[in-house]
Formats: structure tokens, sequence, C-alpha cells
């Protein structure tokens, strides 16, 4: 985007969380839904494609853009962000990366206007390693059948479109074989469970996805080649990942803001708690990680859109800022004392809702091992040069 019309966009962001979003976040949380009235106006921005293609509707923003407005949804209850998010991230983006020109000039103007896409891909025993996925497209004629079910999948009660990842190769374990189909949800044999309850982002809807026999015409095999499934899945989690991270440093800088406000406020011993040496280190070390993990997320965006590094700084900066957020929240927790530990707290919600961030879009553990083995490969192919 141009530079004014990007820092526009920003600016319209801003004050749609901090003016809209911030001050119904119990309203949120206690219906745990998304106002009707807050999803239009988000749609009504482009919100629902911000990072889609111009010619299909969307904004086109670049991950370093992507990266500034995850700044200021992170400020909020991660339910509206996460609202457009699979539309913008994992789902979307396997449409623009590996979809057709028919599938793109089909789907893609929809979810800029704010139909929903929904990445299913998640299984019971196929989490951050999709190895062990179980779900298989049979083909029959022109047409697929799919069947097999989905675990925690972000916004399924909402969806309009389900991308889904199902072996159609022989294989029956491992990343060979995985195709990625686009299912509509009103098919038959698409059944959505209940909204799970989850221990926080309250509003962010996940249910379980079963498919029973859903028949897809074979244009629905996205690329239309089998077996690409794998390559496309990873292509967006690792972009995805850049995001969540900017995401955990919007929120830490909401827990910093809430903490000093309430350090500065709240007395012991007729003294403001923040004149004490403990808490100021807890402030500082809350700090440092904002400040540390903005600066990782913004050189992981840049070196990104320039092909630099697409492998290595995605995860290690969603590694770090996940863990990072946590720390913060734990510490904010602290500093509040027993009101930290009150529902109705800012910092209490963030605590619960901070946890999720070391686990989706790959976890701690997973990115643990993406970045060793990234560093030894890199030095095997040092030493045989």
């Amino acid at each position: 985007m141009d530079a004014a019309d990007f820092k526009a966009v920003r600016g319209a962001v801003r004050r749609l969380v901090r003016e809209d979003v911030v001050p119904r976040e119990d309203e949120i949380e206690e219906t745990d839904a998304i106002p009707e009235d807050v999803r239009r106006k988000a749609a009504d921005m482009g919100l629902f494609g911000y990072t889609l293609p111009e010619e299909h509707g969307g904004l086109g923003a670049t991950v370093s853009e992507d990266v500034q407005l995850a700044f200021e949804f992170g400020y909020t209850t991660p339910a509206f962000r996460s609202m457009f998010g699979t539309n913008n991230g994992i789902a979307g983006k396997v449409l623009v990366n590996a979809g057709t020109e028919e599938q793109q000039r089909h789907w893609l103007p929809r979810l800029a206007e704010g139909a929903v896409a929904s990445f299913a891909l998640t299984e019971a025993e196929a989490g951050s390693d999709p190895s062990g996925l179980t779900t298989r497209a049979v083909k029959d004629g022109d047409a697929y059948l799919i069947s097999g079910s989905k675990r925690f999948i972000t916004n399924a009660p909402l969806a309009d479109l389900f991308v889904v990842f199902a072996r159609t190769g022989e294989e029956n374990y491992g990343t060979k074989g995985i195709s990625v189909f686009l299912v509509e949800a009103d098919l038959p044999g698409v059944i959505v469970g209940p909204k799970d309850h989850k221990t926080g982002q309250a509003g962010a809807w996940t249910a379980e996805v079963f498919f029973d026999n859903v028949r897809v015409d074979e244009t629905a095999l996205v690329g239309g080649q089998e077996g690409a499934g794998f390559g496309a899945a990873m292509k967006s989690l690792i972009r995805g990942r850049i995001h969540i991270a900017a995401l955990c440093v919007g929120m830490a800088e909401r827990i910093l803001e809430e903490s000093v406000a309430y350090a500065a406020a709240s007395k012991q011993g007729g003294r403001p708690i923040g004149e004490f040496q403990l808490v100021q280190a807890m402030l500082a070390e809350i700090q440092t990680g904002v400040f540390a993990g903005r600066a990782m997320v913004v050189d992981a965006a840049e070196k990104y859109d320039s092909g630099e590094d697409r492998r290595l700084r995605p995860s290690a900066t969603k590694l770090y800022c996940s863990e990072m957020v946590s720390r913060a929240a734990d510490l904010a927790v602290q500093i509040h004392g027993g009101m930290g530990y009150m529902r109705g707290t800012a910092v209490e919600r963030c605590f619960r809702d901070a946890r999720l961030f070391r686990i989706y879009e790959g976890t701690s553990e997973i990115q643990k091992l993406i970045i060793g083995r990234a560093l030894l490969k890199d030095a095997q192919q040092k030493g045989t040069k």
C-alpha cells in the first residue's frame, strides 16, 4: 500500500480497536461472541481481506504491513482478530498461494467481503505434526468423497468454506499424499460439532468438524493437483507465525499499560506500589520483552517479504513472542496482586488468553525443533562447500 494510505488504514484500525472493541471486552467475555455491529464495522473497513490481493477485493497488505496491524489487533481480546484472521492467514493464503485462477476468482472476493474460511488441518492424532492425518478423499469419477474428522477448527461454527486437508495417496502416514480441498460448509455430510469450551479467548469459536462421505467436484482440489497439501499448509503456517508473534507483542503492550497504571495508582502502606523496587523490576521485565519482541517481529516480516528468510526467523520470533507474552501476563497478575486474579480485570483475561499462543500455529516445542534443524542444516551445507 501507499505509505499514506497504510497510515490511514492503521489509524482507522487503532480507533476501531480502542473505541469500539476495548470498551466491550467484558461483554464479549460474558456472551462468548463478537457483537454484530463490531463485525459489520470490521467488514466495512476491509479487515476480512486486508492481506488478500487487490485484484480480488483485498487490500494487498504485505507481511510488514500485516504485523503493524496485528500490533493493533493484539491490544484487545484475541477474539476480535480471530473473527477474520483465518481469511487473511492460514485459510485464505492457501487459496492465494496454491489455488487455481478460477478458485481464486470464485472465493477470494467473497472472503474479502466477509465470508468466513476455516483451515481444517488439525486432527485428534495430527496436531503440530500433520503426519498422523487420517481424513481421506477417495476419487469417485469426476468427484471426491471426503471422510474423516477435524479438531479445534477456528471459526468452524461460522464458516462458509472449509479448507480441508485429506489423504489422496496410498500412504497412511507421513506428509506425502496429503491434498487440500475447498469444501462448502452447507454440503451434505458436513457436520459441525458444538463450540469448544476453552480456558480463554472467549468469542473466538472453535469446534470439531466431521466429514461423512462429503462429495465435492474435482474442481474443489486446490491447484488441481493431488499431493500438494502439506506444502500449502506449511507455507501458510510459516507466514502465520509472524502474525501471531505480532499479536503477542500487541497484547504485551496492553499488559504493560495496565500494569503501569495500576502500579502508579494502587497503594500499600500509603505509598503507590510502583515505588517498590521489586514492582519496578517486574515492569522493567515486561517492557524489555515488548521492545525485543517488536524488533524481532519487524525484522522477521522484512526478511519474509524480501525472501531472505522464510524458515528460521518466523519460528524464532513466534517462539520468543508467545513465551514472552505469557511471562508478561504472569508478571502483570503478580503486580496486581489479588485483583489480578479477579474476573473483570484486563490482565486476568490476558493471562488466560495468552496461553494459547504457545500452542497454535505450531507449539513452542515444534518451533524449537524447526530452529535447531535449520541451524544444523545450514552448518552442514557450509561444511560441504
